[in-house]
């Protein structure tokens, strides 16, 4: 899989195109891991699965008559009616946040969110390298620069013991992403957080109902921030929420995302305050509404089947599952694991995931280390960032990226496959166990080829 090919790319094709996939044949029975597996299809054998997994988004019948009586309504946008705040109480219920804001995407609740906890053009948020691009351009918008901790190739998320080297006299926020799903270590960051007097953002755009030590990913930090794009686990094609436990600063999201129209606590100087137009819609709130007994149900299976998979690929020389923290519970928009080519006989990653894929199991290799992709360097670059930061803080901003050694180790390490390959039966979790078992066996004659 090139390094080109991005995590939307690759949910959309494994979503979409594993029941067409041209290398599927028939399934055979799963077995031991022996150097007398069947022959991997790479190799002219027969796939270990057939006939695709389950298509993503789903879409359900009845569904259909709630969204219908909205269109014939006429009253579409968030003031006309009241689904939108039906669905916010629903999700804020469901996370046991007190109170829950929507918004019109993910990436726009990260930006009400960095506004609302003041962050303004000159500051300094320390992020996770390691996530999908919205996070970094959410700092950017607030013409601030996005600081990179590094990550930890054990879990994946951000190493606690990197951040209090990357403060300054200019950071205001840390920005924790719970990448796939899985939570980061937020007793160690929150520590860090009160320590330094640093407000936290919590970028859950992955991890509805993810868990950490008994709290619900989105509702540790001061905010929290999740998506429902088409790819996610609930969604609604575009869309958004931001949670927290505080009644004012969802007060503040709900004035700024709303044209600056004073709320609540909010009232500012009078009937208004800064503030730009970033709501949701009263269909998507309709359709993501009838989703909530869904996402508690397949999150059930994805973390059944997860827990299975993750109990035994790690038997398979070369493949090490992603390690939770304690007491914590994993989303898994995307299921990860770790490859060693070293124990595969040298054979690539790339090989490895085109192995895979001849077994009827897509997967792919998902972030590369896209600080070297040319987005920040046109933001340093621009005449905002150069009267906001000194060359020299520009430079050693740019430099720091070489420091990032965990973040590189996980971006040529780390494979993933999407969600929907976790709502299969255990049969289908034999058959992704005995992909890899096949494929490992023959590692020496793939790694030729």
């Amino acid at each position: 899989m090139k390094d080109s090919f991005t995590r939307r790319s690759f949910i959309r094709t494994a979503a979409a195109g594993s029941v067409a996939l041209s290398w599927l044949g028939a399934s055979q029975a799963p077995q031991a891991f022996a150097a007398s597996a069947d022959k991997p299809a790479l190799l002219g054998g027969t796939p270990a699965h057939a006939g695709g997994w389950t298509a993503w988004p789903q879409w359900r019948e009845d569904w259909e008559p709630e969204l219908l009586k909205v269109w014939r309504s006429g009253r579409w946008f968030r003031g006309s009616g009241g689904h939108v705040s039906e669905f916010e109480q629903g999700y804020a219920k469901l996370l046991g946040a007190r109170r829950c804001l929507a918004t019109a995407s993910g990436t726009t609740a990260l930006i009400v969110s960095l506004h609302v906890l003041d962050v303004d053009a000159g500051d300094e948020v320390i992020v996770s390298p390691y996530t999908f691009i919205a996070s970094y351009n959410a700092i950017l918008s607030a013409k601030a620069l996005p600081v990179f901790a590094d990550t930890d190739p054990a879990t994946l998320t951000l190493d606690p013991a990197s951040i209090e080297s990357r403060i300054t006299e200019r950071t205001r926020a840390i920005m924790p992403v719970h990448i796939f799903g899985l939570p980061c270590e937020m007793d160690a960051i929150n520590a860090i957080a009160r320590k330094h007097k640093l407000a936290v953002v919590e970028d859950a755009c992955q991890a509805w109902l993810a868990e950490y030590k008994g709290h619900k990913c989105g509702t540790i930090g001061d905010l929290g921030c999740f998506s429902f794009q088409e790819s996610k686990n609930i969604p609604s094609g575009e869309g958004g929420a931001i949670t927290s436990m505080s009644e004012e600063l969802i007060d503040k999201c709900d004035s700024f995302h709303n044209c600056g129209r004073a709320v609540g606590t909010n009232k500012g100087n009078g009937s208004f305050t800064r503030g730009n137009n970033y709501r949701m819609t009263q269909a998507q709130a309709v359709i993501l509404q009838q989703q909530f007994d869904k996402l508690v149900k397949e999150t059930a299976i994805r973390r059944a089947n997860a827990d299975y998979l993750s109990a035994n690929i790690g038997k398979i020389p070369g493949i090490t599952p992603v390690r939770l923290p304690e007491n914590s519970k994993s989303a898994y928009h995307l299921y990860a694991f770790r490859y060693d080519g070293a124990q595969f006989h040298g054979m690539s990653r790339d090989k490895f995931i085109r192995a895979m894929g001849a077994e009827g199991v897509p997967c792919g290799g998902i972030y590369r280390e896209q600080y070297y992709d040319g987005l920040l360097d046109e933001a340093i670059a621009s005449r905002g960032f150069k009267r906001l930061w000194s060359d020299a803080r520009l430079k050693a901003y740019r430099d720091s990226f070489k420091e990032l050694k965990g973040n590189k180790q996980t971006c040529e390490t780390t494979v993933a496959f999407t969600q929907n390959l976790l709502l299969s039966d255990r049969a289908g979790m034999d058959q992704i166990l005995e992909a890899m078992r096949k494929v490992q066996a023959h590692s020496p004659e793939l790694a030729k080829t």
